[in-house]
């Protein structure tokens, strides 16, 4: 996720980042505005149409759709902010839920080697998570003592182990079932925001629904040199460029934060929040 100071105008004008659609975007603007011009050329210099008021009428068109395709784009960025924004809002809740669980166990747990399995597993569950979520079956930020195998649900290993220890010190005598229903309450509920990241990754935004607004703003900005370059004539050509511009980048920000797990750069910051559960955790069961 990249930081930013929000009151720099000048950098955010004038910078160019990774994240930025102009450069995603370039090949295809080089090549609309190269459309755009032969248009204009053809029919400015050699079909004659400037004495046609069917083909200058054709930029009415475009007033009504771009009303329709301004709504489309608004309601498609505003879904796609909405699952942003609740990919952040679980994370901060499995964040407290690490935290609470880990005060729990400093407060019931008395021996050390229970608390250095919790210190190990509690932000493991964290780790684990994000590996599910990126689909990278990546051991490295894991410890190896976990033993967990490969191709099945990473937290799901987790939890069952964190469970399994607490059912043992359950038997000891370590906690007694009133401890034992208040700590499963948070063990719990990191189950229920996992099921809920999955909810968000697994369930896209509908293919056709995503196909139609392509559709739609190509069409749109094709359309657009038939009946503007009579009242703009070469000027068309960077307006077109400009159009595309608007219309495309909110479409591909909408693609990008739609699926708010991965590592692009507006991606949720998924790697800081584990790290702090570790650190916080550990500090708690320390």
């Amino acid at each position: 996720m990249i930081n930013y100071n929000p009151k720099d105008w000048f950098v955010f004008i004038f910078r160019f980042s990774k994240a930025d659609t102009f450069r995603r975007l370039l090949p295809l603007m080089l090549a609309v505005g190269l459309y755009a011009g032969i248009v204009a050329y053809l029919e400015l210099n050699y079909l004659n149409l400037s004495e046609s008021q069917y083909i200058r009428n054709v930029g009415l068109m475009h007033g009504v759709l771009g009303f329709v395709i301004s709504l489309l784009l608004v309601f498609r960025t505003n879904t796609a902010y909405d699952r942003w924004w609740e990919g952040r809002k679980i994370w901060g809740a499995i964040t407290n839920s690490s935290r609470n669980l880990a005060i729990k166990l400093q407060a019931i747990t008395a021996d050390e080697k229970d608390r250095q399995f919790f210190r190990l597993m509690i932000p493991n569950y964290a780790f684990a998570l994000k590996n599910l979520l990126r689909e990278n079956e990546d051991f490295t930020e894991l410890d190896p003592v976990l033993d967990l195998k490969k191709g099945k649900h990473l937290p799901n290993q987790v939890a069952a182990k964190m469970y399994s220890r607490l059912n043992t010190m359950l038997g000891q005598g370590k906690v007694d079932t009133a401890q034992m229903l208040i700590i499963n309450e948070d063990l719990k509920a990191l189950t229920d925001h996992c099921g809920a990241c999955e909810r968000i990754k697994n369930t896209p935004i509908p293919f056709t629904y995503s196909v139609f607004i392509k559709k739609f703003v190509f069409f749109y900005v094709m359309t657009l040199p038939f009946g503007w370059v009579f009242s703009m004539g070469y000027f068309i050509i960077p307006v077109v460029v400009l159009i595309l511009y608007a219309l495309a980048s909110l479409e591909l920000i909408a693609e990008e934060i739609e699926n708010p797990f991965g590592t692009d750069p507006n991606d949720l910051p998924i790697d800081q929040i584990c790290h702090n559960i570790r650190k916080h955790v550990g500090e708690l069961l320390d």
